[in-house]
């Protein structure tokens, strides 16, 4: 296989990819760094793949090495509100937002606050558990595949997954339960 090939199957993945990285840093320019770097390690070790392993499977692999090599190296994950604004170089600040398919303005926002939520609340987890449930829930991996993304073993995945919805439930209740008050 050549670069061609390779190409191809980054126009296929990449996006994906990308979702991916973005829900485990949380923000687009670490993201963005997370793709990048995936995909160069990807493309220098092209030749090494073994075509009986997916592709996707392979190169989100890599990408979740990556990102648990980062947050073990910094020791701490580095959280920030969406409500802040990003400030570009040159000082500009600039909102962030959130694209939603809903559309009224107070449907556009109860969207952004539970995507804020559910945000924070994955970030609290660790980064094995915030990828399994990110691969699971949110990308729609089977176990197996998660399972050969993450280089653990089926059961593992299924204890991450059980752990970390525990976990969401937990760190969310306290907001569904506030929601709930709200309605009555």
């Amino acid at each position: 296989m050549d670069a061609g090939d390779f190409e191809a199957l980054v126009m296929e993945h990449g996006q994906q990819l990308y979702n991916i990285a973005l829900r485990m840093t949380g923000n687009e320019e670490d993201a963005n760094d997370l793709t990048q770097e995936a995909l160069l390690r990807a493309y220098k070790a092209f030749s090494k793949w073994k075509r009986e392993c997916s592709f996707s499977s392979w190169l989100f692999r890599i990408a979740t090495n990556l990102y648990i090599d980062q947050v073990r190296r910094r020791k701490r994950i580095r959280f920030e509100s969406l409500d802040s604004p990003i400030v570009t170089d040159d000082g500009e600040k600039l909102s962030r937002t959130i694209e939603s398919d809903a559309r009224s303005p107070q449907s556009m926002a109860e969207a952004a606050e539970v995507q804020e939520k559910v945000q924070l609340a994955l970030q609290k987890l660790s980064p094995e558990f915030r990828m399994s449930i990110i691969l699971c829930d949110i990308q729609g991996f089977s176990y197996a595949e998660i399972s050969e993304i993450m280089d653990c073993s089926i059961g593992t995945v299924r204890s991450r997954i059980h752990r970390a919805r525990r976990a969401l439930k937990d760190h969310l209740e306290p907001y569904v339960s506030e929601a709930m008050a709200d309605e009555l």
